[in-house]
């Protein structure tokens, strides 16, 4: 059973069990019954365990919780919200603030090889901005492995999800310093502890060191072992703009990467769980820019622990909330550096075809620090059976490139749940609406997002809500309809495939939210980025969101509308149907703003010189490699003055 400051933990951050008992949930964690587990039960333990883990009170190990819980829900549910965001630390009676700048997570890569490829796309900016790799300076410093902050000055933030976070200042106002005698205001870092601070005086009473730097940051006064280790100065915020580094060219990070790697992953007296390497350019990092989820001009490096040959027992089919349709590997029971694994994803049912993976077939597995153990090789390959029909709907599935998929969205009961909480996930203008309530919303029929919208306080406490928290959940409604949020966060919080953040963000810089759902795929491909395969699936998927769209939409939320780049009228436009290509360095205005006042002129704008391409703007500093193909393609080039000089008249 729960102990008093378990308990304690779970009433502050408002987690009650709703689809377990305790006698259940502890039962299920000694004896490791997956199989009896349900979806929302397994979502409910991990969220539990993960909790009480980050706030020192532990359920479970770590390998445990990932490579067995959180390995069994991968297998489930590969798309589900809690694998593919930050694991946000609970922080009791907080309220969710933006963070003053995105803290995303970072690349990870497990050989030398896969560094060598991220060299190489450094090395493709490079030459794009002539500049030659070997010129370009690289820093390794060690990753710290404790509590993600951010840090500008006034105020420290956790990480959350990336895009909003808590304010915990008062772990400076308790005297915690900033590491190597560093200022306030220099961004993201880490809480750590020393780990020989640790070894000496609180291994006996932490189970490990991360859970004592949660400990640091309660609300509540502290534990004399925290005093303790803040006023010894043991306990200290690490700005990664601060840490201990290696820097040189690519040639000396090649030629001496294990020796590098070493001396790096050894330089402080603090947790670390591999290194990390970014290319110092300001240019290149411009160029390269980032996704939604890292930073491509850095990556994390983390070596492999141990690999085995295994047989394959069966692979599994799951449905995901985008409807993507996963091969699941139920393997042998194996164990690897202490856990114990039996299953491991396989990427799409392309590959299971490809690879030849099947019952009776031999994989080489690998657990190379990741959360789910990574099929490295087929070393036999067997008889493969590829399902007709989504797992869960009995709807049937279509191919899309490489993945089956289920578009039965509405009705598929594997996707409905995850659907609610990826919506309010996605809105970000919420608390409360996470794995736990969405499960037991849905157990009492709530199978949509319009449901949800219109329950009431009375309503939320005969489900069996609290109180409290019933008054906190209307609460927050109202709140994701009043504060405000972008557009196209809306829109993409609507689930619809091939629609994310980034391409919803682009189509409504185009095209404004009330005409979306009458775009045609024409329309649609006009719009850089998207193909004629994605145009066709992203009218196919707004049309099937749009009864639940006009009904949410009518709530009125306060949505800050996208500028729009291009005017309706794009035929009266003077760019209108010519594709362009920037290169180089302008003197008139930056690349991004010509880019930009040709798509309000109704240009297409393109990154690489292709067929389709009518004009080729070079600046200064061109490399050779868009020119020739230029000329290759009989594409005009046009120098910077020679085109605004034609767009003028």
């Amino acid at each position: 059973m729960f102990n008093k400051n378990q308990q304690q933990v779970l009433k502050q951050a408002d987690l009650r069990l709703n689809t377990l008992t305790e006698t259940q949930l502890f039962q299920y964690l000694g004896n490791k019954e997956l199989e009896n587990l349900s979806n929302a039960q397994l979502v409910e333990l991990l969220i539990i365990s993960n909790a009480l883990y980050r706030s020192g009170e532990s359920l479970i190990s770590d390998d445990d919780y990932d490579f067995v819980w959180m390995a069994e829900l991968k297998k489930r549910e590969p798309q589900h919200q809690l694998l593919n965001q930050v694991e946000a630390e609970p922080v009791a009676s907080s309220k969710t603030v933006t963070l003053p700048q995105k803290m995303l997570s970072t690349d990870k890569a497990y050989r030398l090889e896969e560094i060598e490829r991220w060299l190489k796309r450094i090395e493709k900016s490079a030459l794009e901005l002539n500049k030659p790799l070997e010129s370009l300076i690289f820093r390794i410093t060690p990753k710290l492995d404790g509590y993600a902050a951010y840090d500008d000055g006034k105020k420290l933030y956790t990480r959350g999800d990336g895009v909003k976070g808590t304010d915990i200042t008062r772990v400076f106002e308790r005297g915690l310093q900033v590491a190597a005698q560093g200022k306030r205001g220099l961004g993201a870092g880490e809480i750590v502890i020393s780990k020989r601070y640790f070894t000496d005086y609180l291994a006996s009473k932490f189970d490990n060191s991360r859970n004592f730097q949660a400990s640091i940051i309660k609300e509540k006064e502290l534990s004399p072992y925290a005093e303790d280790a803040i006023k010894s100065g043991a306990a200290v915020f690490f700005p990664f703009a601060i840490l201990p580094d290696w820097k040189g060219d690519s040639i000396e990070l090649l030629t001496d990467f294990e020796s590098i790697i070493k001396d790096i992953w050894h330089q402080t007296d603090y947790e670390v769980d591999g290194v990390v390497l970014e290319v110092t350019d300001t240019d290149i990092k411009a160029r390269m820019g980032a996704t939604r989820h890292h930073h491509r001009w850095q990556i994390a490096y983390k070596k492999n622990l141990a690999t085995a040959e295994v047989i394959v027992l069966a692979v599994t089919p799951q449905t995901s909330r985008s409807g993507r349709i996963t091969p699941v590997a139920e393997l042998e029971p194996v164990r690897l550096s202490g856990a114990l694994l039996q299953r491991a994803t396989v990427h799409h049912y392309k590959m299971v075809i490809d690879k030849g993976i099947g019952e009776g077939a031999i994989i080489e597995l690998a657990r190379s620090g990741e959360v789910i153990p990574k099929i490295e090789k087929v070393l036999k390959p067997a008889a493969t059976k590829i399902p007709k029909n989504c797992p869960s709907c009995k709807h049937e599935l279509i191919w899309d490139g490489d993945f089956l998929m289920c578009t039965n969205k509405l009705d598929c009961p594997a996707q409905l749940t995850n659907t609610m909480e990826y919506f309010f996930k996605t809105l970000g203008n919420n608390d409360g609406f996470g794995s736990a309530t969405i499960a037991k919303l849905y157990t009492s029929g709530m199978t949509n997002i319009k449901a949800v919208y219109q329950l009431n306080v009375n309503n939320f406490k005969d489900i069996g809500f609290g109180e409290k928290q019933s008054a906190n959940l209307i609460e927050q409604l109202n709140r994701s309809r009043t504060e405000e949020i972008e557009d196209w966060r809306f829109l993409a919080a609507f689930g619809v495939f091939r629609l994310g953040r980034g391409n919803s963000e682009k189509l409504l810089s185009h095209y404004p939210l009330e005409l979306l759902f009458g775009l045609t795929e024409e329309e649609i491909i006009n719009v850089e980025g998207f193909a004629e395969k994605t145009a066709k699936l992203v009218v196919n998927g707004l049309a099937n969101i749009k009864p639940l769209f006009d009904n949410i939409y009518a709530l009125n939320f306060n949505l800050q509308m996208s500028t729009l780049e291009i005017i309706q009228e794009k035929e009266k436009l003077i760019l209108a149907g010519k594709t362009l290509v920037f290169t180089g360095t302008m003197q008139q205005s930056s690349r991004d703003e010509m880019k930009k006042k040709a798509k309000a002129l109704g240009a297409k704008v393109a990154s690489t010189v292709s067929g389709k391409t009518d004009w080729l703007i070079i600046g200064e500093k061109v490399g050779a490699t868009k020119i020739n193909a230029a000329k290759e393609k009989a594409v005009i080039i046009m120098t910077e003055q020679e085109y605004l000089h034609t767009i003028k008249n």
